[in-house]
């Protein structure tokens, strides 16, 4: 058996022919004009992806120690809000003792006074008093002197009205 030849098996070896000439051409034009600039933009591409990532890890580092930064000085910030709200208080109590001190030493020299007062109104009205009384024995002695009775009750009677009469201021 001899192989017959099919006229329509040739062209198609012509054109695998001639489509592998032209793929080997495209081949060596791309290698020599494209290809290394195309390797060149994917390795600057892979090249800048890398650096971005070391960036943003970078920035993430700094983020997070900034983090740490902020919360130290928030911890710092209340303690030194404590430290003034403390001393703000002490200073408010300060304040109300010494009002309240000054309130009571006012009172006690308020009351002194009044008491001063009390006493030397006190001591005059007793000597206002016994000045009265003494001028009510002299009047009285007086008049007994003056009228000299005999009998001891008459004397004693006028004394009584004598008494009466009087009238203490």
């Amino acid at each position: 058996m001899l192989l017959a030849i099919n006229p329509l098996v040739l062209p198609e070896i012509g054109l695998v022919f001639w489509s592998t000439i032209a793929f080997l051409l495209l081949l060596f034009v791309l290698g020599k004009f494209a290809w290394k600039p195309i390797l060149k933009a994917i390795n600057e591409r892979e090249q800048g992806i890398e650096d971005a990532l070391s960036r943003a890890d970078k920035l993430k580092s700094e983020m997070a120690s900034m983090a740490s930064e902020n919360e130290a000085l928030m911890q710092k910030a209340r303690e030194e809000r404590g430290v003034m709200i403390k001393e703000a208080k002490e200073a408010s109590d300060k304040m109300i003792a010494d009002a309240k001190e000054k309130a009571k030493a006012e009172y006690d020299r308020i009351v002194a006074d009044a008491q001063s007062a009390i006493t030397q109104q006190k001591n005059a009205a007793l000597t206002d008093v016994k000045n009265q009384v003494g001028a009510l024995v002299i009047e009285v002695s007086e008049k007994i002197l003056r009228r000299e009775l005999s009998n001891k009750g008459e004397q004693e009677n006028y004394i009584k009205q004598l008494a009466e009469g009087v009238k203490l201021n």
